[in-house]
């Protein structure tokens, strides 16, 4: 048990545990990390109480099997069974319970990834999350699912976890999944000056960001603030002059980089279709071979052999 407390000490924070059961316990613990993001797989067969000082971290739970009793933070108390997703506790605050006989996933997310996809309180705070679940089971599936997906096909590969701009679009898929799922401090409702921002001189200054840092790891927030708007504002402008969004623009823009560059490749450099498409942020071989052929009427290959 001293070895398990060790572990998970190092792994959150300063935490105290303890256990009921003896012979035959099974203690499984796995911890894949990119940067800003961690996921957990951890798998207990006995009942263990704990009490973690705060992690300065979002941190979320997703029951696999057994239940994770009375979470306590702040006067909020509930248990979690198979299926559920929920927020463990605010980033600033402790929290205790009980792992009763449980499988289950943590997930660590710094908060200052939800202010890189989404406009700060009215009151000019970081975005927060208000609430411990999520609204709804739609948006809850959806997050599970992109957890698994970055667990099993980014964070647990080394050589994608060295390429900045899929960590970084990783990082944030998760934070606007995040935001999708649970109630949160963002401002969403339609300001008037966002509408009166959302004109062409906003869309021509986020493109030519988008054009100068395309090799970037560069953020939502980044390009809104280089266009000297909201995030909203931003939003609507794409959506307005362009009808789609800048995320969507951005992968555009590096997809025709990534094809410059399948061009220009000689043979008997050793290049790839993979190693250029993660460069580019792209790390799912299948998906970005899908976009690249809608986009150039050939796969990727082709223009590499050619």
């Amino acid at each position: 048990m001293g070895i398990t407390e060790d572990f998970l000490s190092q792994a959150y924070a300063r935490l105290r545990i303890g256990h009921s059961g003896a012979a035959g316990i099974r203690t499984r613990m796995r911890r894949n990390a990119m940067p800003s993001v961690s996921v957990d797989e951890l798998d207990f067969n006995y009942e263990m109480s704990y009490a973690v000082t705060p992690l300065g971290k979002l941190s979320l739970c997703m029951v696999h099997e057994g239940t994770v009793a009375d979470n306590t933070f702040h006067g909020v108390k509930d248990t979690y069974g198979p299926g559920d997703i929920a927020l463990l506790a605010p980033p600033d605050l402790p929290y205790s319970g009980r792992i009763c006989g449980t499988r289950y996933n943590v997930t660590l997310l710094d908060p200052h990834l939800l202010n890189q996809v989404a406009d700060p309180e009215p009151s000019g705070g970081p975005v927060r999350l208000t609430g411990h679940r999520p609204h709804s089971r739609g948006a809850a599936d959806q997050l599970k699912r992109l957890i698994v997906h970055l667990r099993d096909h980014v964070i647990s590969d080394p050589a994608l976890c060295e390429e900045p701009l899929v960590v970084s679009a990783g990082a944030q898929m998760l934070a606007a999944s995040v935001l999708a799922a649970f109630p949160h401090s963002a401002r969403t409702d339609p300001a008037a000056q966002d509408s009166k921002d959302a004109h062409s001189r906003t869309l021509r200054r986020a493109t030519a960001y988008i054009d100068d840092h395309a090799a970037e790891p560069i953020t939502v927030a980044d390009i809104a603030a280089a266009a000297h708007v909201t995030v909203r504002a931003l939003q609507y402008a794409f959506r307005r002059h362009l009808d789609t969004t800048p995320t969507a623009h951005l992968r555009w823009v590096r997809l025709a980089h990534a094809h410059r560059e399948l061009r220009s490749a000689h043979p008997g450099t050793g290049a790839t279709v993979t190693g250029i498409a993660t460069r580019w942020g792209f790390h799912q071989p299948s998906r970005f071979a899908a976009a690249y052929r809608a986009a150039y009427g050939v796969l990727p290959s082709h223009t590499l052999n050619t």
